[in-house]
């Protein structure tokens, strides 16, 4: 028998809460001019230290901010103007740098399971992204707006099991490229973290369907012992690419990782489910049965 798993819910994030003042532009290098290195763990945590510290000096919310802050640097992803979607939002650091980016102009909506302090400039929903009733208050917020711009830092329910964590996020992230596509503008731009595994060349020959141009990127301020990227998808295509058969981005990776004999055993699975754990749904193959 085989199996594929898939997420269907996010985790929220946990870092701390910072009383917001108003931000000026802190340097997006790494504070006190350390670079990028291949230290050991003291290193890696006064390095993030000090990216905390920074945050709370800038009136950030979270050193998850200068991720941000430094994709918006080298790419501008974010304009004047722009309509935002920021997805797992919470605390509110990255609703933050799209309100600034975003400027006066601008419409910035955070979506986030759990409830953030108010940011000036940005409208919060609380819910679960991949849940019908919280993408129909997304759309009624727009009002007729379409996305120029969506951000997305969510994070699944981690298991403690690398492949299987990572097998979630690509899920996760597949769920949110097939709500956000029909309300984007041509030309939009999506930015997502993703953890760095098996599936995520899937994930981005899907994603290259739908826009023109996908790369990743690992800002400096993502600590170093940690396995996640950014694609930064730009371009948005008026439709998907020819050839995919209607398929959704989920679809496109799910047959992917089916062709590459990504599967798990059935007894890991049924294990699983005996420990109660319920943020999968379970897609059996019935190509296999009886084997």
């Amino acid at each position: 028998m085989r199996i594929l798993c898939s997420v269907i819910r996010a985790r929220q994030s946990f870092a701390p809460y910072y009383p917001a003042r108003a931000p000026h532009a802190p340097p997006l290098h790494m504070p006190g001019g350390a670079g990028r290195t291949m230290g050991g763990r003291r290193e890696s945590a006064n390095r993030s230290d000090a990216w905390r510290r920074e945050a709370r000096n800038s009136g950030y919310r979270t050193r998850s901010a200068f991720k941000l802050k430094q994709i918006q640097e080298k790419f501008g992803v974010i304009r004047r103007g722009d309509t935002v979607l920021d997805v797992g939002c919470h605390p509110g650091g990255w609703s933050q740098v799209a309100v600034e980016s975003a400027g006066e102009d601008g419409v910035v909506i955070g979506v986030d399971l759990k409830g953030c302090a108010p940011v000036d400039g940005c409208t919060f929903v609380v819910g679960d992204i991949t849940e019908e009733g919280t993408q129909q208050r997304i759309r009624d917020t727009l009002d007729g707006e379409v996305l120029r711009v969506v951000v997305s830092d969510i994070s699944p329910s981690l298991t403690g099991q690398y492949e299987m964590d990572q097998a979630i996020s690509i899920e996760l992230v597949c769920a949110v490229f097939d709500f956000v596509f029909p309300l984007m503008d041509s030309g939009g731009v999506l930015v997502t973290k993703v953890f760095q595994g098996r599936g995520i060349e899937a994930l981005i020959s899907a994603a290259n369907t739908r826009f023109s141009k996908v790369q990743r990127f690992s800002p400096d301020a993502s600590r170093n012992s940690s396995s996640e990227t950014y694609l930064i998808c730009r371009n948005r295509k008026v439709k998907p690419s020819k050839g995919t058969g209607g398929k959704s981005v989920q679809e496109l990776v799910d047959e992917t990782l089916t062709e590459d004999g990504f599967v798990l055993p059935a007894d890991e699975v049924d294990e699983r489910q005996e420990a109660g754990r319920v943020g999968f749904r379970l897609v059996r193959s019935t190509s296999d049965e009886g084997e």
